[in-house]
C-alpha cells in the first residue's frame, strides 16, 4: 500500500511521489497528442480574428438570427436567391454564415450567383475565400478548394497568412506533404512569412504518418511554440522512444519554451503503458518541482498504469486521493476505472462506479458500456452483460460498432443466434455498419457450433454489404467445413481467398493441414506443407504435430519418424504432445526400445513425460508382456521372480538348515 497523502497543498504531491521517486535530470518532458489540436486550434482562431474574418458559430444565428450581421447576412441569402443585386459587406456576411452552418454548397452558390449572374462587386479581399476555403475543408472537400483558390487569383485577390494556412491544411489531407513544404517557400517569397499555425500544421501530419524525423527537422526552422513540440514528443512517445523525447525537450526548453501540462502527461502516459512506473513517477514529481500542475489526465495516465501493473491498491489509493484533492474525474478517467476493476475480475465495484459516474457530474459514453459488456462476458456472466446493454439502451446513449460487436459475441456465446442476426440488421437500419469483427464473430461461433451452412450465409451477406472478408474470416469457415468432412469446398475457398488477393498466412496453412490430416490425407498435407516452404512461411511445431499425428493414425511410423526428424532441420522445437503421439504409435507396434530411445532424447531435451506419456508407456509394456491389466501384470512379475534364480537360491538353503 502506498503511503498516505500530505497535508492538501498546491502544487499538490499524489501518493506515489511519496516512494523515493527522484525527477530524471535530463527530463523537461512532453505530452499527449490532445495538445497539438488544442494548441493548433487555439492558433488557427487567433488567425481567424486577424487574417480572415472571424466565422460564425452557428448556421440558423448567423444566416437570420439576431443582431445587425445576422439581418444583412438573411438579407444577402434572399436578395441572391431572388435575383436581386447583393451588397458586397452582405455577401460576406450571407457566405460566412453559410460556411459557418457547414454548408459550404449554399456558401458557393450564393457566392458565384452573386457574383457572377447579379453583377455583385468581386471581393477585393481575402476574407470572403477564407469563409469558402474553411467550409470545404471542414466538410472535406478538399477537391474544390483549388477551384475557389483558382477563382481567387483570378480576382487578383492577394493570399493572407490565413489563406496560406487553410491551403496547407488542404494539401496535408490530402497527405501532399512535399506540395506543403513547397508553400512554405512560396509564402515566404510573396512576402507572407508562415506562422507557428502553418509549421505546427505540417509538423503534426508528418506525426501522424509517422514521418517524426522529417518532422523535428520542419520544427528546426518553425517558431518555437508548445503545440508543435508536443505532437513530435507525442509520436516519440507512441514508439516508445524516450531517450530521444528527452533529447526533443531539451532542444524545447534551450529555445526558450516550458514543457506544459500537455508535454508532461504525455510523457508520464508512455511511461505508464511502457510499465516503467518509477519513471513516470519521477516526471510527475519533475513536473511538480518545475511548478508545471498536473491535471486529471495526468492522474488518470497514473491510474491505469498501476492497474496495467496489477496494483490494484496503489491504483485505488491513487483514485481515492486524486477526488479527494478536488479533481473531478473524467469520462475518460471512469472508463479507466472500470477497465481496471473489470481486468481483475470486480464486477460488482465496476458496476458501482458506472451507478456513482451521474452523481459526479459525468455520464458513460458508448466505451463506458462496452468496457463492462465486455467484462461481464469473458468472466462468464452472460446475464450481467444484457443487463448492462438494457441499461445503455434505456439511457439513450447510442451504441457503436464496439458495443454491438461486444453483444453479438455474448448472444453467441449464450447460443442466441437469431437475436445476434437481428442485432447485425438493427446496425445496418441504424446506419452503423458492422465491420470484419462483428461478422467474424457470428462466423466463429456458427462454426463451433457446426452450423457451417449458416455460417456461409452470414459470409455472403457480409459481402452484400459491402463488408470484406479477411483471412481470419476465412480460417474460421475453413475450419469450420474441414470439421463436417467438406475437403472439396474447403480447397475451393483457398483458391477464392487467392483469387481475392488474400495471403495465406501460417493460421491458415496450419487449417488447411490439420483438416487434411483429420481426413487421412496425409499426402495432400504435405503438398500443402511444401508451398508454406515455397512461400517463405515456415511450419511450426503445430504443423509438423498434425503430420506426425496423421502418419501415426495411418501405421506410417517410419514417414512420422522422419518428419520429427525434419523439425530439427527447420529449428522447429519440439514439444511434449509430438514425443507423446510418437511413442504412443510405437507402443502400438510393439516397438519399445524405439519408444524408449524417443523417451530418452526427450529427456535430454528437457521435456519431462506427462501422465499421458507414462500412460501411454505403461499401456505398451502391458501389451508387450501379454496383460490385460495391471493385476495381469503383477502376476506375470510375480511368476518371473518364482522362477528366477534368487528364489531357488533361497530355496536351496532352506532345505539345507532343514537337513542340518
Amino acid at each position: 500500500m502506498l503511503p498516505p497523502p500530505p497535508a492538501p497543498s498546491r502544487p499538490p504531491h499524489p501518493p506515489l511521489l511519496h516512494g523515493g521517486c527522484e525527477p530524471q535530470p535530463p527530463a523537461e518532458e512532453e505530452s499527449c497528442g490532445g495538445s497539438s489540436s488544442r494548441g493548433g486550434a487555439a492558433s488557427r482562431s487567433r488567425h481567424r480574428g486577424r487574417g480572415g474574418g472571424k466565422s460564425p458559430r452557428g448556421g440558423r444565428q448567423a444566416a437570420g438570427g439576431g443582431g445587425r450581421r445576422g439581418r444583412r447576412a438573411a438579407g444577402a441569402a434572399g436578395d441572391a436567391a431572388e435575383g436581386r443585386p447583393v451588397h458586397r459587406g452582405a455577401l460576406v456576411a450571407a457566405v460566412g454564415a453559410f460556411a459557418g452552418a457547414g454548408a459550404p454548397d449554399r456558401a458557393l452558390k450564393t457566392f458565384y450567383r452573386a457574383v457572377h449572374d447579379l453583377g455583385c462587386a468581386r471581393p477585393t479581399e481575402p476574407r470572403l475565400y477564407n469563409h469558402l476555403i474553411d467550409a470545404l475543408l471542414r466538410e472535406n472537400m478538399v477537391g474544390a478548394v483549388a477551384l475557389v483558390y483558382d477563382n481567387m487569383r483570378k480576382d487578383g485577390v492577394r493570399p493572407n497568412v490565413f489563406t496560406y494556412n487553410l491551403l496547407v491544411r488542404a494539401l496535408c489531407q490530402n497527405h501532399r506533404i512535399g506540395a506543403a513544404r513547397k508553400m512554405l517557400d512560396e509564402m515566404a517569397r510573396k512576402g507572407c512569412p508562415p506562422d507557428d499555425v502553418t509549421y505546427g500544421t505540417i509538423v503534426s501530419m508528418l506525426c501522424k504518418l509517422g514521418r517524426v524525423d522529417e518532422a523535428t527537422e520542419v520544427l528546426a526552422a518553425a517558431p518555437p511554440v508548445a503545440a508543435s513540440y508536443n505532437a513530435i514528443v507525442l509520436a516519440l512517445c507512441r514508439e516508445l522512444r524516450m531517450q530521444e523525447v528527452f533529447a526533443v525537450v531539451g532542444d524545447m526548453v534551450g529555445r526558450g519554451v516550458q514543457p506544459n501540462v500537455i508535454t508532461y502527461t504525455t510523457i508520464v502516459d508512455a511511461f505508464c503503458k511502457a510499465g516503467e512506473l518509477r519513471m513516470a513517477c519521477a516526471i510527475l514529481a519533475r513536473m511538480v518541482i518545475t511548478g508545471c500542475t498536473p491535471n486529471v489526465a495526468t492522474f488518470t495516465a497514473l491510474v491505469r498504469g498501476l492497474f496495467d501493473d496489477g496494483r490494484v491498491h496503489d491504483a485505488l489509493d491513487m483514485w481515492k486521493w486524486m477526488v479527494a484533492e478536488g479533481w473531478a474525474p473524467s469520462t475518460v478517467s471512469y472508463n479507466v476505472l472500470i477497465r481496471g476493476l473489470c481486468s481483475v475480475g470486480d464486477l460488482k465495484g465496476a458496476s458501482s462506479v458506472l451507478n456513482g459516474m451521474e452523481q459526479h457530474g459525468c455520464f458513460p459514453n458508448a466505451r463506458t458500456y462496452s468496457t463492462l459488456i465486455d467484462g461481464f462476458s469473458k468472466a462468464g456472466d452472460l446475464d450481467g452483460a444484457i443487463s448492462i446493454w438494457s441499461d445503455m439502451t434505456r439511457s439513450g446513449c447510442k451504441p457503436n460498432v464496439v458495443v454491438y460487436t461486444n453483444m453479438v459475441d455474448v448472444f453467441c456465446k449464450k447460443l442466441m443466434f437469431n437475436q445476434a442476426e437481428s442485432l447485425i440488421d438493427k446496425m445496418l437500419l441504424e446506419n452503423c455498419p458492422p465491420n470484419t469483427v462483428t461478422f467474424n464473430t457470428l462466423i466463429r461461433s456458427l462454426c463451433d457450433c457446426r452450423r457451417v451452412g449458416r455460417a456461409l450465409g452470414v459470409f455472403h451477406e457480409m459481402r452484400r454489404h459491402g463488408c470484406l472478408p479477411n483471412g481470419r474470416t476465412y480460417n474460421e469457415l475453413l475450419h469450420g467445413l474441414f470439421r463436417e468432412g467438406n475437403c472439396g469446398d474447403a480447397l475451393q475457398m483457398v483458391i477464392e481467398m487467392q483469387n481475392h488477393g488474400i495471403e495465406l498466412s501460417l493460421v491458415t496453412y496450419n487449417t488447411v493441414v490439420s483438416g487434411l490430416c483429420q481426413m487421412r490425407m496425409s499426402r495432400e498435407a504435405m503438398f500443402f506443407v511444401g508451398r508454406m516452404i515455397v512461400r517463405g512461411i515456415q511450419p511450426d511445431a503445430f504443423t509438423f504435430t498434425a503430420i506426425i499425428h496423421a502418419y501415426c493414425k495411418e501405421g506410417e511410423v517410419r514417414m512420422a519418424a522422419w518428419m520429427f526428424g525434419a523439425m530439427n532441420v527447420v529449428n522447429c522445437g519440439r514439444n511434449i504432445l509430438v514425443y507423446t503421439i510418437l511413442i504412443a504409435e510405437l507402443c502400438n507396434q510393439d516397438k519399445l526400445e524405439d519408444a524408449m530411445v524417443y523417451l530418452l532424447k526427450m529427456l535430454y531435451e528437457g521435456i519431462y513425460p506427462n501422465t499421458v506419456t507414462w500412460n501411454v508407456l505403461v499401456r505398451g509394456v502391458f501389451r508387450n508382456l501379454g496383460c490385460n491389466g495391471p493385476s495381469d501384470f503383477i502376476q506375470h512379475i510375480a511368476m518371473d521372480i518364482s522362477q528366477g534364480p534368487e528364489v531357488q537360491y533361497c530355496g536351496s538353503l532352506a532345505s539345507q538348515r532343514r537337513q542340518s
